[in-house]
């Protein structure tokens, strides 16, 4: 088989009515007038229909499947009885989390065995808008995989914070005419979706309007809240992290995606949930999962395994990686090893550990034995616009300054020439391999009016600075967790507004990263005593690297050396977990570039506590 082909043939449209010459092509194949383009043989066929295994010759002609049973074919493939398995589906993906192109992208996940992925583009729409979605559309054509949208709901997710781009109803409505485009990505803004603001009612009835389909973001929310997005149109929800929470959700009868990304680790805490009842309502997504993980860890391919090792028996869970997503989303040819269902196939060695020998997208070999081997991939061409992203005014160390009132100190006590104070302050809690944080309410140490992080209890600076139309806002709040016993870190990665988040021991490295961050126009740092460690530049909307996956990871690598000499906390992703330290659609408590934020009350609250919060 010819990998070389032109990959013009990938990313069908799957709107358009099918072209008679080929609907005759694949009719002569099916019933035996012809011989089929491909056939496979000497495989042990997963139905995922009746969860059972079957046996035949699998035709192929114009990269769909047209028949199973005894075929000839103009080209043989023997899969010498290993176990044929339709390729699997990511059901809801942030490609930028990646830091890699979509071409770059598809490199990494195809060996695991997914050829496609529902995509929501809100964070490059977050920092350039309608801009950015285009960018992505545009360069996931023509690649051997199928990267279907989701349009951004929320840009910015919430009135409490500066993203760079706002996105209203007129700006998505042209959008749905891309033949790649689904429906309307994760509704985060419930105050919007209860109150029927005027935008957000417009959203969700351009979906409607369109046949698309509506996710669900639903962290944290009440049964009646359900009910209300239910009442939207609001589909799916890929933020249960307990039992519990996917019960409520299939009881309003949505669909849960079980996540398994770089943070959120869901799999094996809804697992038992799924039975056989009600496992058609399950699907798999990695949602937010860094280049490395993707590499080294899997992706769909490493929920299904988790699945398996849970008590989910594996053509089951093999069945919710990809016809219960393909149904989902109305990708009618997916999904599924039988006649009429596209060729997206992987040939499996074993089912328990689930080892992909290798992928074929639409008949043809793509990857084996888990390295790409398709055709070349195009290289996209990116606008300037989209280069140029960060914009920060001059920064000095009284930026990251936490002034509190000498009030109602805890303790006095002399340190040379300083007085030090105890103050209680409102603390973001990091919670290991989680979205979301504690909101913990800590005694900190404050010198001369001002907070005084200290490496003994844990107790950093964080702070977020917009960085996108020069208004010179910077949040400040105290953050535990990190570990970090000096300098500090940095990034433009900073769900979902995308603003610079530093995080650090003392307010000189902070300045330092920050200013590293600015030179190379959006990426991730590590800095000791003013000097940068280790850098990624991200200089597309500083979510993106421009080169390629190879270099992309060995840049991660020497990240990550970076953080343990900074003494880094190793049980989670550092970098990850900071980016999601600025997201306010998450509980307990959050930091955007307007100040420290409440999920609870929804609103901002200063740093330090009150005495009625003290007994609260």
């Amino acid at each position: 088989m010819n990998n070389q082909t032109d990959n013009s043939t990938y990313n069908t449209n799957h709107s358009n009515p099918i072209d008679k010459d080929k609907l005759q092509q694949r009719l002569a194949a099916s019933s035996k007038r012809k011989p089929a383009d491909i056939v496979i043989r000497n495989g042990r066929i997963i139905d995922v229909f009746n969860l059972e295994l079957i046996e035949g010759d699998i035709a192929i002609t114009d990269g769909v499947i047209v028949g199973i049973g005894n075929y000839e074919g103009q080209q043989i493939i023997d899969a010498a009885g290993r176990y044929i398995s339709p390729a699997f589906i990511d059901a809801h993906v942030h490609i930028e989390s990646s830091m890699v192109t979509p071409p770059e992208f598809a490199r990494a996940v195809i060996p695991h065995g997914v050829t496609t992925v529902i995509a929501d583009p809100h964070e490059i729409a977050n920092v350039s808008g309608a801009d950015g979605i285009q960018f992505m559309l545009d360069a996931s054509e023509r690649i051997p995989l199928d990267v279907f949208m989701m349009l951004p709901s929320c840009v910015p997710a919430t009135p409490f914070e500066h993203a760079g781009a706002r996105l209203e109803a007129e700006h998505l409505r042209p959008f749905y005419g891309h033949p790649r485009v689904l429906g309307l990505a994760e509704v985060m803004d419930y105050p919007s979706v209860q109150n029927g603001a005027a935008d957000m009612v417009d959203k969700l009835a351009d979906a409607w309007h369109n046949g698309g389909y509506i996710d669900g973001h639903c962290a944290g929310l009440s049964n009646e809240a359900l009910q209300v997005l239910r009442t939207g149109g609001i589909r799916t929800d890929h933020e249960c992290v307990a039992a519990a929470e996917a019960k409520e959700r299939l009881r309003n009868g949505m669909y849960v995606l079980m996540r398994e990304g770089s943070v959120a680790k869901d799999v094996k805490a809804l697992a038992p949930v799924v039975t056989p009842y009600n496992a058609r309502r399950f699907m798999f997504c990695t949602d937010d999962k860094h280049l490395d993980e993707l590499l080294h860890e899997g992706s769909i391919d490493h929920n299904v395994r988790l699945a398996i090792a849970s008590g989910i028996a594996p053509l089951q869970a093999i069945q919710m990686a990809s016809l219960n997503a393909a149904e989902c989303y109305g990708l009618s040819l997916k999904g599924a090893v039988a006649a009429g269902y596209e060729a997206d196939l992987l040939f499996l060695d074993d089912l328990d550990n689930l080892s992909i020998a290798q992928v074929y997208k639409q008949g043809r070999l793509v990857a084996e034995n888990g390295h790409y081997v398709g055709p070349q991939l195009p290289q996209p061409s990116i606008p300037q616009q989209l280069l140029q992203t960060v914009r920060l005014p001059h920064l000095d160390e009284t930026m990251f300054r936490i002034e509190l009132e000498p009030a109602s100190p805890r303790h006095v006590e002399n340190a040379g020439q300083l007085t030090e104070q105890q103050h209680r302050c409102h603390v973001i809690g990091i919670e290991p391999n989680s979205l979301i944080t504690k909101h913990l309410i800590e005694e900190v140490t404050v010198r001369e009016g001002f907070f005084q992080p200290s490496i003994v209890n844990d107790q950093l600076t964080l702070a977020v600075l917009e960085r996108h139309h020069l208004t010179g806002n910077v949040g400040v709040g105290i953050v535990k967790g990190f570990k970090l016993t000096a300098g500090a870190i940095a990034s433009t990665v900073a769900h979902d507004s995308h603003n610079l988040v530093v995080a650090g021991t003392n307010h000189e490295d902070m300045v330092a990263a920050a200013q590293a961050v600015q030179q190379m126009n959006g990426g991730l740092v590590v800095v000791q005593n003013g000097q940068v460690l280790a850098s990624l530049r991200l200089s597309l909307c500083g979510l993106i690297s421009t080169d390629s996956y190879t270099e992309v990871l060995a840049q991660l690598d020497q990240l990550h050396q970076a953080l343990i000499q900074v003494g880094a906390a190793t049980a989670f992703h550092p970098f990850v977990t900071l980016s999601f330290l600025c997201l306010p659609v998450i509980p307990e408590l959050k930091l955007t570039d307007m100040g420290l934020f409440d999920f609870r009350s929804f609103s901002h609250i200063p740093v330090a506590a009150t005495e009625a919060q003290l007994t609260t």
